[in-house]
């Protein structure tokens, strides 16, 4: 380490390492794992650690979810033998257009080779990154769950250097309280940004090193998931079933899964693209209605949900892309946009992803670099199957921007016809908070009341998802401007922020004096971002709480 480093940490304690990773997903494990396996295959040894802001590895995970297993084949060829938790096997698939009533299924023979699952296992993230977090500590990485990455740590030439965590024990006002205890520096030689969709410190790089100049704006959406005990009788392990069309208009992007898992317990989630115009619109609400279509709650009536959780997931493919490399650091995974939507995946893209980091990051460090730009990350990437992959899917964004049966249509023939080589490239051109349009000029939407059995409420649901934040602590959903929601937002749009959030964290109530006022319940945070992404005035800034906080996904 040298002194510049040294002077870099400031006032606090630092330790160094050659690669630090924040974000303990399948993207940021893998990319620590396969350093530390090309370290080892030169007879060398490379220190390796990540950084995780859940209380535990996989605490804060949640992802559909099917995968497919070819990276973790590449990164673990005995995977079977090791004791992976991959075992459901999708057996059966069904692809439905829902209308509210009525349902028909897609043949088999119309469904494009993107949407097939031969191969594929029905697993639960959670428990994947717990035991990909085990293979990695048995090859020496060190692992700290409960520390949240705050701050990049850049030298005087503008590289990065590292990061560091946040302060613990800052009181509600912003002041240190006494279990005050300041945050570390984490330096290293060079630093992957691992944190998943919309990380705080990747987009702050992104914007620093300009990296995603001349790509589209990125496409998000966002994903809602329970995990239900179902009856006996309609469990049907590796059942994999894919749902277009109702409850969302033929304008507004979105769909469902449900996949059937073991011990009789199976996934059912709902996505909605944030580019919906209407204000008035609920993504949770949305989900609980879709339960309610004949189709969907034979499977579910008489059985008992489990879990509860939300995310939001990256859906603008190649076009969308940033630049991966800067000066210190790289991009993977879900912090990149690396996630497959013609698929519907993204843990294998994730993990590849972290490999072909790992493939220019371990012989770097080797021969002794630091701090430059892994010009060798994009390289090899433009040379994998993972390129090829996502470059067969491209227009799939851009298609299912349109109405659906005529996007359906177009994907389809793009996959079928051209076998993804059509011989143009679509494009998106805005951000997905502009086609937010006015309450006014929207039609109002009203939701039938929660039964308590198939579809619930809010605080029921948040309740679920184990979510927890230390109260004396700063709220960690930053305004820019604090008069905004009443001014802007409220006004236009009738505070769509109360409606988004899946977790109930926003509201507009009394302020006793004839008003209103704009209030914020940090504590329900799912740390889903969407906030961060679909508010109309881009007001609202997600900031990592004190480490550990938030939800605890047991298996999701």
């Amino acid at each position: 380490m040298d002194q510049q480093e040294l002077d870099s940490s400031g006032d606090r304690e630092s330790m160094a390492y050659d690669v630090v990773v924040v974000g303990a997903g399948p993207a940021g494990l893998a990319t620590a794992i396969r350093i530390k396996q090309l370290a080892l295959a030169k007879g060398a040894d490379i220190a390796v650690c990540v950084l995780e802001k859940g209380a535990e590895v996989g605490s804060h995970i949640l992802s559909g979810a099917i995968m497919d297993p070819v990276a973790l084949t590449e990164l673990f060829p005995d995977w079977q033998a090791m004791g992976a938790p991959v075992k459901t096997a999708v057996s059966e698939e069904r692809f439905l257009f829902l209308s509210k009533d009525k349902v028909s299924k897609t043949p088999e023979w119309m469904m494009p080779k993107a949407l097939q699952n031969d191969g594929c296992y029905v697993i639960s993230l959670a428990q994947l990154v717990r035991w990909l977090a085990a293979q990695a500590e048995e090859l020496g990485i060190e692992i700290f769950p409960g520390f949240s990455a705050t701050e990049v740590l850049y030298n005087n030439q503008g590289a990065v250097i590292g990061v560091a965590t946040g302060d613990m024990g800052i009181g509600k006002d912003g002041k240190p309280t006494d279990a005050y205890q300041r945050g570390m520096a984490l330096l290293a030689r060079y630093t992957v940004f691992a944190e998943g969709t919309r990380g705080q410190l990747g987009k702050e790089v992104i914007a620093r090193f300009n990296l995603d100049a001349g790509r589209d704006p990125q496409a998000y959406s966002i994903g809602l998931k329970e995990i239900w005990k179902v009856r006996p009788e309609v469990h049907r392990p590796g059942l994999v079933m894919h749902t277009a069309g109702w409850p969302l208009d033929r304008h507004t992007y979105g769909g469902s899964f449900i996949y059937h898992m073991a011990d009789g317990k199976v996934a059912v989630g709902f996505t909605v693209g944030l580019n919906y115009s209407n204000p008035w619109l609920s993504p949770f609400q949305e989900f609980q209605r879709y339960k309610t279509h004949p189709a969907i709650r034979s499977f579910l009536e008489g059985g008992e949900r489990l879990a509860y959780g939300a995310r939001a997931m990256t859906g603008g493919g190649l076009q969308a892309l940033p630049e991966l490399v800067f000066p210190g650091g790289v991009l993977v995974g879900c912090e990149a946009g690396f996630l497959n939507g013609g698929r519907i995946k993204g843990i294998h893209s994730a993990i590849k992803s972290g490999m072909l980091a790992a493939a220019a990051i371990a012989p770097a460090v080797l021969s002794g670099r630091r701090h430059d730009v892994l010009r060798d990350y994009p390289k090899v990437f433009q040379k994998s199957w993972l390129y090829r992959e996502l470059h067969a899917v491209r227009n799939f964004k851009p298609w299912m921007e349109k109405k659906l049966k005529w996007a359906t249509l177009m994907f389809g023939m793009d996959q079928v016809l051209f076998r993804g080589k059509a011989p143009w490239t679509l494009h998106r051109h805005v951000p997905d908070y502009i086609y937010l349009q006015p309450a006014n000029q929207s039609k109002e939407k009203s939701y039938p009341k929660p039964d308590g059995k198939l579809t619930f409420d809010v605080p029921s649901s948040v309740y679920l998802s184990g979510t927890n934040h230390e109260e004396d602590q700063p709220v960690h959903l930053v305004l820019k401007d604090a008069d905004k929601p009443l001014s802007f937002n409220l006004p236009k749009f009738a505070g769509p922020e109360v409606r988004y959030c899946p977790a109930g964290v926003f509201s507009y109530v009394p302020d006793g004096k004839g008003g209103m006022k704009f209030q914020i319940n940090a504590a329900n945070c799912l740390h889903c971002k969407t906030c961060d992404i679909k508010d109309p005035g881009q007001n609202i800034i997600w900031t990592a709480p004190q480490g550990g906080d938030g939800p605890n996904y047991p298996d999701m």
